[in-house]
């Protein structure tokens, strides 16, 4: 990756239907045979809980090539108190660019502007194998948990980062995910029609 052959900006309207296609691409038979990505992405824009000046994507030779926003969420502070936090997702990379340095390069550009605009933490689901490059770590460091997973269950997948130092030290409770994420699958599917077809396959390592 040369790291003068890509911009990124935020998004535009008349980018919403590439980068559909892009998050389709990038998530098919990943996470689940299809995926419900392109269809979150496509609802959350008109979510109240989503900011504008961090729905970003990233071009490369005139291409799309990935993209990446954020949601307002909180925890639910054990105090009592409602403590304002940032998640993320869904975040991509074209296929074919995977790997190379992209993914990192937008993820980190992402933070520091999250970061400029005054937010204090980001959490959200992923693999530390990954984000832990660009200083994640598990969210049970930080004293907060997942709502609704059992105690004692696999937390490893629930992630955090502090964009202002200290911002979480003071803090324990259970993070809130934002509800725009939950779709129907009825939705899903007929959101998907609108796309070429493309074939569901049952993978190795998908978690739905």
């Amino acid at each position: 990756m040369n790291q003068n052959d890509y911009t990124i900006r935020l998004e535009r309207p008349d980018d919403y239907g590439k980068v559909e296609c892009l998050v389709r691409e990038s998530f098919w038979n990943v996470y689940r045979p299809g995926c419900s990505e392109h269809y979150v992405i496509h609802t959350l824009r008109d979510d109240p809980a989503f900011i504008r000046e961090l729905d970003l994507v990233m071009e490369r030779k005139g291409a799309l090539i990935g993209q990446n926003m954020f949601m307002k969420t909180v925890i639910d502070g054990d105090d009592g108190r409602v403590i304002p936090v940032l998640t993320m997702g869904p975040i991509c990379i074209t296929p074919s660019l995977k790997r190379k340095g992209y993914g990192k390069a937008l993820l980190d550009f992402s933070l520091e502007k999250a970061a400029s605009l005054g937010y204090g933490a980001v959490l959200f689901e992923g693999n530390i194998g990954f984000y832990g490059k660009s200083g994640f770590t598990y969210a049970r460091q930080f004293g907060i948990r997942y709502h609704d997973l059992p105690e004692g269950a696999d937390d490893s997948f629930f992630l955090g980062k502090e964009l202002i130092p200290g911002y979480l030290s003071e803090v324990t409770g259970i993070y809130r995910t934002p509800p725009g994420y939950y779709v129907d699958d009825a939705d899903v599917e007929a959101f998907d029609r609108l796309f070429p077809p493309k074939k569901k396959l049952k993978l190795p390592g998908q978690i739905f």
